[in-house]
């Protein structure tokens, strides 16, 4: 079942966004949708404790050419929260395919910000009929890649967090001079539960530990771009190189950017994501 809010939003002043709650078989997961229902269909994934709006900034620069579909995970955003549900990469792999099969999606682009290039990596994992290219953002390949303070691996160390240890934890997200995060990204934060916060970072480990992601997509074989804001202070921008393992992969760092390009330079990070869709969108229609 599909239960649509009966509100048309608008996405970064000029876009109409489609926003709906699809009923799944074991949670309700919000969706934004933009862009003509003919078009390719590009679905773009989240990174931990963050949502669709995540995406606002960058949305309006890929609807000319896609159909634009964003998911909130469970346990983000305006999807349900439970206590009592998987928040395995599997299993948030397995919602995003479901989503797109009700929306009535054969084929999609999938592009995963941050931990959300795993969950993508995930969904090509279990539906190779579904994906046909990915595109990941700023996503560390390994565990070994990681930086965050070893003293607070989740990045908070109690729950509810303080308005301070929210912003000094969004503030690893982005680097670029001058740059300050839309606070409704950090009600992101605030609008989790201390559960569905630590449950779905330690998934992210979990799945990185379990296989490096040049591996798995090695496995895949799907056509790749990576793009990886050169001063993450979150990953080792170093690390991009592991994916040039990965054959036929397209590997771009950009230089000035952190680990959030798709909010501090959109132009910057649509131009070489929508090269790379045009070339594979061919093989979505």
């Amino acid at each position: 079942m599909t239960v649509s809010d009966g509100e048309p939003h608008v996405n970064g002043g000029t876009e109409a966004t489609e926003s709906s709650t699809l009923s799944l078989d074991d949670a309700d997961i919000h969706v934004c949708q933009n862009g003509p229902r003919a078009a390719p269909a590009l679905l773009l994934i989240h990174g931990s404790a963050s949502s669709t709006r995540s995406w606002d900034p960058l949305v309006p620069l890929l609807t000319t050419s896609h159909r634009v579909i964003r998911i909130d995970l469970l346990g983000h955003g305006r999807s349900a929260k439970p206590s009592d549900r998987s928040y395995a990469l599997p299993d948030q792999a397995r919602r995003a395919g479901m989503a797109l099969d009700r929306l009535g999606v054969e084929r999609a682009l999938v592009v995963g910000h941050s931990s959300g290039g795993a969950v993508a990596t995930a969904v090509a994992e279990q539906r190779p009929d579904l994906v046909t290219a990915l595109a990941l953002i700023n996503t560390g390949p390994s565990l070994d890649a990681f930086i965050a303070p070893q003293t607070a691996p989740t990045g908070l160390a109690q729950w509810p967090p303080t308005d301070e240890q929210i912003r000094r934890f969004a503030n690893t997200a982005v680097s670029r001079a001058g740059y300050q995060l839309p606070p409704e990204l950090l009600d992101d934060v605030r609008c989790m539960t201390h559960h569905t916060f630590t449950a779905t970072m330690q998934a992210t480990r979990e799945y990185l530990e379990q296989q490096a992601l040049p591996d798995r997509l090695t496995a895949l074989g799907k056509p790749l771009l990576v793009l990886f804001g050169e001063d993450d202070r979150r990953w080792r921008s170093s690390s991009v190189a592991d994916y040039r393992a990965v054959p036929g992969a397209n590997v771009e760092l950009l230089p000035g950017l952190g680990h959030s390009p798709i909010l501090e330079d959109p132009p910057r990070t649509a131009t070489p994501l929508l090269v790379f869709t045009a070339i594979h969108a061919a093989q979505v229609d």
